[in-house]
């Protein structure tokens, strides 16, 4: 494993855009220069700080894509919201050699940790990037614990990391991933489009004897919806960790 984030008072510092790269068409990688860049673990989050000419600032959250810590180089994936002030600039106005404010890493509870526990990962939209961060850092290490991902989107042209996470299935059996389309399914799909269920759930997350650790992220609709499921399938609520975003 890299090393973990250094526990250290959080500062502002300035990242600079090595490249950018569309996931989907609302959805954009962003890779950060961060030069001090403490270190991080999977599922952590950072801030982005945004000041116009006119002093005015905005300030959002975003989860890191990438695996471990590379040199100081950090991947944030953005979906762009609807009227997003600070979404839209970082996926359509930001260009490769402009900087931009961060802080963190953030964050110590929806962390994986390289445990030898299967792991069960259950996302709603754009929250599967830090469930992609641990997928990356078990495949860094070569980790024997299985994973297996839940994903629910929109329709397919909505899954993000779509060619990675097909070349991982093929070259990985220890990771399993399973789509959940809400709105249109590919054709021939062998269910009719909704949400995620029970049936989903149980069929495809592991059972509550096997001990996983699961991580859930995703809307707050959806991450209350899949956590109570899940508890009322047999598991444990303290091996559930949640993250959500939205009302």
């Amino acid at each position: 494993m890299a090393r973990a984030a250094i526990p250290r008072r959080l500062s502002w510092q300035v990242a600079t855009v090595a490249e950018g790269r569309w996931e989907t068409p609302t959805a954009r990688t962003l890779v950060l220069d961060i030069p001090d860049w403490p270190g991080h673990l999977p599922g952590q989050h950072l801030d982005v700080r945004l000041t116009a000419p006119d002093g005015y600032q905005a300030q959002r959250s975003y989860s890191i894509a990438s695996a471990w810590v590379a040199g100081g180089r950090v991947e944030l994936t953005v979906q762009r919201i609807e009227d997003g002030e600070v979404s839209s600039y970082l996926d359509d106005i930001l260009q490769s050699g402009q900087q931009i404010e961060v802080r963190g890493p953030i964050g110590g509870w929806f962390v994986w940790r390289n445990t030898p526990e299967p792991v069960l990962l259950v996302a709603g939209g754009s929250g599967v990037v830090p469930l992609m961060a641990m997928i990356r850092a078990r495949a860094d290490v070569r980790g024997r614990q299985p994973f297996r991902l839940i994903y629910s989107v929109r329709t397919p042209g909505d899954v993000l990391f779509a060619d990675e996470l097909k070349r991982q299935v093929r070259d990985d059996p220890g990771l399993d991933v399973h789509f959940v389309y809400t709105r249109a399914a590919p054709d021939g799909w062998p269910v009719p489009p909704g949400r995620i269920g029970v049936a989903t759930l149980n069929t495809y997350g592991w059972p509550p004897d096997f001990a996983p650790d699961v991580f859930v992220c995703g809307p707050t609709p959806f991450v209350e919806a899949a956590a109570n499921i899940l508890v009322a399938l047999g598991h444990d609520p303290k091996t559930i960790r949640t993250e959500r975003f939205g009302g």
